[in-house]
């Protein structure tokens, strides 16, 4: 991966950061799960469906990999391929509980003192297989999985629930794995 591109990411990824101005909240009415894991969350998620955001125009096989940090908070890599300069682009950040360690609610930065919400709003708590996250407001939201591919049974359940919850479910990008 080139520096530019790892740069061009970056940069947009912290614009979202600016937008949300540190706001780690909650959309209004939407809870996160209780019973939340992390030593079970980390690992790496694949990207199945999301709403459009600039940050994330143009790129395929999105992944989202979490593993600890020495400071107990979380590392995030979030990769994806860029498919109009075929080469991929990455960003790293760091996010923290905002209060209870077994509450899905976490605060995530990709630039400097600026986060943003990173709110776990539907989990496999059985198997940790999949995994619905909505940022602070109704314009983000990311469907999950541990696999390139979910059950669409599952998908389905998920999508209803977020419109359920007030998303704009029918604007969901599905994202392509190869």
């Amino acid at each position: 991966m080139s520096n530019s591109n790892k740069i061009r990411f970056s940069p947009l990824l912290a614009a979202l950061a600016v937008l949300v101005t540190a706001c780690s909240g909650t959309p209004d009415g939407v809870e996160t799960v209780s019973g939340f894991e992390l030593n079970r969350y980390l690992g790496t998620w694949y990207e199945i469906a999301r709403l459009d955001h600039r940050f994330e125009r143009g790129l395929s096989n999105i992944t989202a990999t979490y593993s600890l940090r020495d400071d107990g908070g979380v590392k995030v890599i979030n990769r994806g391929y860029n498919d109009e300069d075929r080469e991929w682009d990455e960003a790293e950040g760091k996010a923290y509980f905002v209060g209870d360690d077994d509450v899905g609610h976490l605060k995530v930065s990709f630039f400097g003192p600026f986060y943003g919400g990173y709110n776990v709003i539907e989990l496999d708590k059985e198997g940790y297989q999949y995994s619905m996250v909505a940022g602070p407001d109704r314009s983000y939201l990311w469907i999950l999985s541990r696999t390139p591919e979910m059950n669409p049974e599952v998908l389905q359940r998920l999508i209803a629930k977020a419109r359920d919850l007030g998303f704009a479910a029918d604007e969901l990008i599905m994202v392509e794995h190869e």
